[in-house]
């Protein structure tokens, strides 16, 4: 199961990241996780929102490159070494992780992270064949 995350390029200047929070506000839009990534000409916000195709659309409306990218939302234990298992389990087989960001989880107990693998499809296969559970993408959007 993928999550569909929205990639937003921004210029790296004062302004672009609380216009993409207006934007997104203004369309009763939820961020349920985010990362930043910049350089000193621009940055990439990555987004997992409760309504990935209408902030895709309202941010390309408002003149802003968006790119959509799937993803995988794993529930990692919570404890110490709880992320080391899929680390180790993705280094072992070969799979790269391209990037990865922490999604909040107020209710606890279990954290949960998002991946960009290569290749998906077989990072998918080993976390299911070694019974690590993976978020649907529906509860990942509403939590």
């Amino acid at each position: 199961m993928h999550a569909e995350q929205i990639s937003v390029f921004l210029e790296n200047k004062a302004g672009r990241l609380a216009e993409v929070g207006r934007i997104l506000a203004d369309a009763s839009i939820n961020i349920r996780a985010l990362s930043l990534a910049d350089t000193s000409d621009f940055g990439v916000l990555r987004l997992i929102v409760d309504q990935p195709e209408t902030a895709r659309q309202v941010l390309k409306d408002n003149g802003f490159t968006v790119r959509r990218t799937e993803v995988v939302a794993v529930e990692v234990e919570d404890r110490p070494g709880g992320l080391l298992k899929i680390l180790d389990l993705m280094d072992n087989a070969g799979v790269n992780i391209e990037y990865m960001y922490a999604y909040a989880n107020p209710q606890g107990g279990r954290a949960i992270m998002i991946f960009r693998f290569d290749p998906m499809d077989k990072a998918e296969g080993l976390l299911d064949k070694a019974g690590i559970g993976r978020m649907d993408p529906h509860d990942l959007y509403s939590r």
